[in-house]
């Protein structure tokens, strides 16, 4: 018989040849079964590595991409650390690119795979529409984690790793609700934004129509367009506005912790206090929601488990080309601090 190559090995095992060299390299990040498998293949065929194949992992590039939408997001940069740890423990690296709301996340994918000589990307935020189909010739695997797909649906043909944005919308404003609020105010996303925004819009209606509450066109207000969005300086603004208005509200929804906190500004500014005069709930659990004053009632994300799944199925699909994909959703917790009083 023919000596085999490492691509013929890849092919029986029907992985990619970078996945055999790390099996026989002892890469602490390929996933258990798949190198036992493979190990198998190659005592069976008695396959020896060429001094190639011995250095096919060192002339490779072990980089993972993430691809960030939302400039300055302090949510995703709180994710930052689980990313590095988690990597660093498969004995990858990875690259940040941020992008502005005017830049195309795909052209940006594709050349960055380019460039970088990627193994893999993980999208975070934003809104993709048909992405399965617009991301066809990529040719590297890729996970999306916290991404708007299709108004909120899931698409089968990719990874995805989120929250259910309707339903942690609905739980943070039936709670405000149930704490007898009923003129109730948001402060969402930009007019045209159809990712988060929209969908935590939707869960803001549906939970005020189903505590029976009419909803007021005049409560719902979106940051501003001519700023960056889901900044502390859109929440103020918007909120500035809200008050200038003078709509009557007793409680403010703002989707994104930063916001809140320019909202407090904009309260405070008007000589109003929280939570006496406007209870404030936010989206999100950063860590300085504790520090506000005061403390932020917000929904808080599973930032760990969105991090540590997105980067398990991404592995899934760099270890084998035949890996099923999957679409993990999440429960945030809704954390109660001293931002909201009782009506």
């Amino acid at each position: 018989m023919e000596t085999l190559t490492i691509k013929d090995i890849a092919k029986i095992c029907k992985v990619s040849t970078s996945t055999v060299s790390r099996a026989i390299n002892n890469d602490p990040g390929i996933n258990a079964k798949t190198r036992e498998r493979i190990l198998r293949v190659v005592e069976e065929f008695h396959f020896v590595p060429n001094s190639s194949a011995r250095n096919l992992k060192l002339t490779e590039s072990n980089t993972i991409g993430l691809l960030i939408k939302g400039v300055g997001n302090l949510f995703f940069q709180s994710m930052y650390p689980v990313f590095e740890e988690e990597l660093h423990k498969r004995g990858y690296e990875f690259i940040m690119n941020e992008l502005s709301d005017r830049q195309d996340g795909v052209d940006e994918a594709m050349q960055l795979a380019k460039e970088k000589r990627l193994k893999g990307i993980i999208f975070m935020g934003g809104f993709l529409k048909n992405p399965e189909i617009r991301l066809r010739d990529l040719n590297i695997p890729y996970v999306f984690c916290t991404v708007a797909l299709n108004a909120g649906e899931k698409v089968a043909t990719c990874s995805t790793v989120a929250i259910d944005d309707i339903r942690e919308s609905y739980k943070a404003v039936d709670y405000l609700c149930k704490k007898g609020h009923k003129r109730i105010a948001i402060i969402t996303g930009r007019q045209s934004d159809s990712a988060v925004g929209e969908l935590r819009t939707k869960g803001y209606i549906r939970a005020l129509e189903d505590n029976g509450i009419t909803v007021d066109p005049e409560l719902i207000r979106h940051m501003p367009d001519n700023i960056p969005d889901f900044t502390i300086r859109s929440g103020y603004e918007a909120t500035k506005q809200l008050l200038a208005d003078g709509v009557d509200f007793t409680a403010l929804y703002v989707i994104a912790d930063l916001s809140a906190f320019g909202a407090y500004k904009a309260i405070a500014e008007a000589g109003k206090s929280i939570p006496d005069d406007y209870s404030v709930i936010g989206f999100d659990g950063l860590e300085m929601t504790e520090f506000m004053n005061p403390a932020l009632t917000t929904v808080r994300q599973p930032k760990e488990k969105l991090a540590k799944s997105a980067i398990d199925l991404l592995m899934k699909q760099i270890d084998s080309k035949d890996a099923a994909t999957e679409q993990l959703t999440y429960d945030a917790q809704l954390l109660e601090q001293d931002s909201v009083r009782e009506m």
